[in-house]
């Protein structure tokens, strides 16, 4: 006699945050300030360290150089370990003193205390900053070793007071936890007591009770005048794996991006229930209608005088406007994000080159450029309207919803060409200026934006759910937002493989930020 076992299904969760705006009391204001400047300095702290080891490091190669030893030969000879999270913790617990008692051993002045007030604040808020300083140093280093795709990223910097993002981490024990919701209005947190929320958290709340939400971490930052919480859950949520009845009889749809309307779609959509059904989603243009108070507001600052508090109170309201901006800008792309994923089976769309579509006409003084004031506003336009967060939540809602993303390629002349069956003529003099398309062929007239939504949809190449790359059938091989691989093979000598940053036309001219001078690549090698 037999029996069978059966595994026990696996668990489907995921991590997700939920983002709550905070109403603190005066003290629990302090506590906020208090925690995200305690942060800083661990990260500047913990910065500091790694630089340091990564300086000796340099003046020994140095040395080594100097005496004749070949580069190669010093950089595999010297062995400076760059400290990490543990160790620079170790030796700060060693030294950090504490404000609470006298600390002079055997009567002397002892060393110096780098921060007695640690014990004011959480823990986890210098453990988390000591990670995310290991994170960027070792962002720095996969980037510069070839083994990171994507842009470049630069060397890890310091945070100074009033110039950086206001923002601290803190985690808890799971089996005991400390952040949790004190009931559907309140968010408890360690060593900052129950914060008031401005929304109602029943919807996390109910997961957690369920045991279908557990509580990983909590990121409080500042947004303007306000403060935000972040509680990153891990939640249980059935992928589906195919697309809903309703999305399958909708079928695929193509979406044109655009800066006139935000959204053009080929098949008749209503973004909100009750409204009519139409292919142009208007584009709210956030950044125009604040651009007057915004400007108003920086030539306020730009007449104060440095130190004052004028000062302070002008770059508050800087702001206060620039992050209400990104609030009602983000407002409009997820609702945009979430009804396109939910309402339809294949969300089809461009792959655009933002960087490229948002570069300077200014020139070089050789040859300066046109219409430049022309073009800063249509950058300025283009940047408004967030095609790369577009694409972004939608390559990430998409599996969620159980939709897919299609994309068409690049260079793909969706515009130019005619949406007509059977017609394959394009109109190669189409400029911006041109809203409507007339096919001189088969004599058909439509909008410019509904053309190319059309061929979008026709041509676009569909991808795994939940994923952003280009298909190979496109390139030949996933790439990057740079044309690049997205696993660069490494050469010999550590340096990455070149990456085409420019069109072969534009090779020739003045070198740009995009494409560096060779003296500017030379002097990086030394780093």
């Amino acid at each position: 006699m037999t029996t069978e076992t059966q595994e026990a299904p696996e668990d489907p969760r995921l991590l997700r945050a939920y983002r709550f705006a905070l109403d603190p009391t005066g003290s629990q204001l302090v506590a906020l300030n208090g925690h995200a400047g305690a942060a800083r300095w661990a990260f500047n702290h913990a910065l500091a360290v790694k630089t340091a080891a990564h300086r000796e490091w340099r003046r020994e190669v140095d040395a080594l150089v100097a005496s004749g030893m070949d580069e190669k030969e010093a950089r595999k000879t010297v062995t400076v370990k760059v400290p990490k999270k543990p160790e620079i913790q170790r030796t700060l617990n060693a030294v950090k003193g504490d404000s609470r008692r006298i600390d002079v051993p055997d009567g002397m002045l002892g060393p110096h205390r780098p921060c007695p007030w640690w014990w004011q604040y959480s823990t986890y808020a210098f453990q988390s900053a000591f990670a995310d300083a290991d994170v960027a140093f070792q962002n720095w280093m996969d980037s510069l070793t070839g083994q990171r795709a994507g842009q470049k990223v630069g060397y890890p910097r310091f945070k100074p007071r009033g110039r950086c993002r206001d923002s601290f981490r803190l985690h808890h024990d799971i089996k005991n936890p400390t952040i949790r919701l004190d009931g559907y209005r309140r968010l408890q947190m360690p060593r900052i007591g129950s914060v008031r929320l401005h929304e109602s958290g029943k919807r996390l709340a109910r997961l957690v009770d369920k045991g279908d939400a557990t509580v990983q971490s909590v990121t409080v930052a500042r947004g303007g005048h306000r403060w935000y919480a972040s509680v990153l859950c891990s939640v249980r949520q059935d992928i589906p794996a195919r697309p809903t009845r309703a999305q399958r009889e909708r079928g695929r749809v193509g979406v044109d991006l655009g800066v006139k309307v935000l959204a053009t779609l080929d098949k008749p959509f209503a973004l909100t229930p009750g409204t009519p059904k139409q292919h142009a989603i208007p584009n709210e243009r956030h950044g125009k209608a604040a651009r007057r108070k915004l400007t108003r507001a920086q030539r306020a600052y730009a007449r104060t005088t440095k130190g004052s508090q004028g000062r302070v109170k002008a770059a508050r309201r800087i702001g206060r406007i620039q992050h209400t901006l990104a609030e009602h800008r983000a407002t409009t792309l997820h609702l945009l994000t979430k009804r396109l994923t939910t309402s339809f089976a294949t969300i089809a769309i461009e792959d655009l080159h933002v960087k490229g579509m948002t570069g300077s006409a200014r020139g070089t003084t050789e040859k300066p450029g046109r219409k430049v004031r022309q073009k800063a506003g249509l950058n300025r336009s283009i940047l408004d309207a967030s095609f790369g967060e577009v694409r972004r939540q939608l390559t990430y809602k998409a599996a969620w919803y159980g939709s897919s993303i299609a994309i068409c390629a690049r260079r793909f002349p969706s515009s130019k060409k005619c949406s007509a069956p059977g017609c394959d003529w394009s109109d190669p003099d189409l400029t911006l200026a041109d809203r409507v398309f007339r096919c001189k062929k088969c004599g058909l007239v439509i909008d410019r934006d509904l053309n190319a939504a059309r061929n979008i949809a026709a041509h676009a190449q569909s991808v795994a759910p939940g994923r952003g790359e280009t298909p190979p059938s496109l390139g030949g091989r996933k790439r990057n937002a740079r044309g690049g691989d997205t696993s660069p093979t490494v050469r010999k000598g550590g340096r990455q493989s070149p990456v085409k940053r420019e069109d072969p036309a534009a090779a020739a001219g003045p070198s740009r930020r995009s494409n560096p001078p060779a003296t500017l690549n030379a002097r990086k090698k030394t780093a």
